[in-house]
């Protein structure tokens, strides 16, 4: 079947849209919000096809790349120029499966490649300041302590945070039932601490909240309608610099502690891609990467206490041999970055490397921890 001839692209381009999007949200659940996107992404495109008096028919990938160049030259992120480039090559796919192209020219186009970016996350330290960072005597303060610990405690996103109902928690089995990204619903599990915060909310705060409006959403503002996602961010925002918390901290920095601290404290892989509902196990092992980075930040340090005290000992030579007394102590510059477990017979009693010791014995010891804690981090 040859297809007609397209007229421009925005004469028709808005129809064959509007199209697409109605059976992607029919056949794949798709939310409003990446329904939403979609249509900006497709609708600039149509626009620039159109400047250019180009129709559907016509698009190559020199005109891919055309625009795709354009958007770089204009400071579009790295991480949105891939996704307006996948979200275009769909579209193309569609239109030639659906038989509206006779062919798809960009099937052999290539994606922008995004540099991989390792996700930012907060010590356990700073969660604990955090969550305790709202007023547990007041409602408000109730309910923002409950979806602080729940958003940290179960791995939540926002969409799924407060999307929540009454319905949605399981008292008995400690579990959430979570609507995530393509309407899938999952377990997510609730925590000790997070369960003691939900129930103070749901018991003490939320009926102090509620209002004459019927609503059966989890978590409720001060006029008794549903909390929004942007109310959300703006108190994360707000309980951050209350806590003193230099970093910028929003809803998903939560998920991403989540999931790490997960992982450094020796969960499965395959359960915390289940937690936090990815559908493919390579999202989640970027947090692996987190915490290897971490490992060897610890390796460098240790490496770093080594040179030092190197660096001390031969000064402490030089000048003893150009008759300067030297310190006769032990070099304190490294203090507590060497752990003599892991290198035994090249500490003295206090800790430090041995005064006795050569050059290549430090430099031994060195080796000998870089080996333990490398394997640490393959382990």
């Amino acid at each position: 079947m040859t297809a007609e001839p397209l007229p421009r692209a925005a004469e028709n381009g808005g129809v064959v849209l509007d199209a697409y999007l109605e059976e992607l949200r029919l056949q794949r659940n798709l939310s409003p919000h990446t329904l939403r996107n979609y249509r900006t992404d497709l609708s600039h495109f149509i626009r620039y096809l159109d400047e250019r008096e180009l129709s559907l028919a016509e698009v190559s990938r020199l005109t891919y790349r055309s625009y795709l160049d354009g958007l770089k030259q204009d400071g579009v992120a790295q991480g949105s120029l891939r996704r307006r480039a996948s979200t275009i090559k769909s579209f193309f796919r569609h239109l030639f499966q659906g038989r509206v192209l006779p062919s798809d020219p960009l099937r052999l186009a290539s994606t922008p490649k995004t540099p991989r970016m390792l996700p930012h996350f907060l010590s356990v330290g700073e969660v604990e300041a955090l969550i305790a960072a709202p007023d547990a005597d007041t409602p408000g303060g109730l309910r923002d302590r409950a979806i602080l610990e729940v958003l940290y405690g179960s791995g939540l996103r926002i969409s799924e945070l407060v999307t929540l109902t009454l319905g949605a928690i399981d008292w008995e089995n400690a579990i959430l039932r979570v609507r995530g990204k393509g309407d899938k619903e999952r377990a997510a599990l609730v925590g000790d601490y997070a369960y003691v915060a939900l129930e103070d909310y749901v018991r003490q705060g939320r009926p102090q909240l509620s209002s004459e409006q019927a609503t059966d959403a989890l978590w409720l503002n001060r006029f008794g309608g549903g909390l929004s996602a942007r109310a959300v961010q703006l108190s994360v925002r707000r309980y951050a610099v209350a806590a003193g918390l230099a970093k910028a901290v929003h809803p998903h920095l939560l998920r991403h502690s989540f999931a790490t601290h997960m992982l450094e404290g020796g969960a499965d892989i395959r359960v915390v891609q289940e937690l936090l509902g990815h559908s493919n196990v390579a999202t989640t092992q970027i947090y692996t990467h987190v915490t290897e980075s971490a490992k060897r930040a610890a390796i460098d340090h240790s490496l770093d206490g080594i040179s030092e005290q190197l660096f001390h000992r031969r000064e402490r030579r030089r000048r003893s041999m150009l008759g300067v007394s030297g310190n006769a102590g032990g070099v304190g510059g490294a203090e507590g970055a060497l752990d003599s477990s892991l290198a035994p017979g090249f500490f003295d009693a206090g800790g430090d490397l041995d005064d006795g010791d050569s050059d290549d014995t430090v430099l031994k010891a060195g080796a000998v921890l870089e080996t333990a804690i490398t394997a640490e981090v393959a382990r």
